[in-house]
């Protein structure tokens, strides 16, 4: 059965639960880079600090189970001629992991992004050997548009990305 999640603002008592399972090689090698590896409560709390000082609406979310932020998801809007699109991000601790959280976390922010920010799309690339990560879009109605030959490095390879996105009904 899968445990009830709560979407929510980062908050500073957040630094323990996010280092705690931020810090696992198995999250780090299927984002990017400058997601800290080794995790520490100091990179938790530089966090946590940056996203409490983003204007509102708010664009980053802890990811709650039974009172501790496990993961996080957010949205990157784009800028310029890419205005009306944003790119969305997410990570769960590995306890966590194949149990639908993610898929539903998804659709919430698909929700809460649609009705808070003038975008008509959502996207996101994902790592060729991320197909959890796959399955969670496609889950949440996201369709691949595009697989961007060789156009990332993770690890020291050179990787394709595939190009995930949603358009608002």
């Amino acid at each position: 059965m899968k445990p009830d999640f709560l979407l929510r603002k980062w908050q500073l008592s957040d630094i323990k639960s996010l280092a705690e399972n931020a810090n696992n090689i198995n999250i780090w090698n299927n984002v990017r880079d400058y997601f800290p590896h080794p995790y520490t409560e100091k990179d938790a709390q530089d966090f946590i600090q940056m996203v409490l000082n983003k204007p509102e609406p708010l664009t980053d979310f802890a990811i709650e189970i039974e009172g501790e932020a496990v993961g996080g998801i957010g949205i990157v809007p784009q800028t310029d001629v890419h205005a009306i699109t944003t790119e969305i991000g997410y990570w769960l601790g590995e306890k966590y992991w194949n149990r639908g959280i993610m898929s539903s976390a998804v659709k919430q922010m698909v929700k809460y992004t649609f009705e808070n920010f003038p975008v008509t799309k959502i996207f996101a690339p994902v790592f060729e050997f991320n197909i959890a990560s796959m399955r969670v879009l496609e889950k949440a109605g996201f369709v691949r548009e595009a697989i961007l030959k060789k156009s990332a490095i993770k690890n020291g390879k050179t990787i394709d990305l595939h190009y995930y996105g949603l358009i608002k009904e």
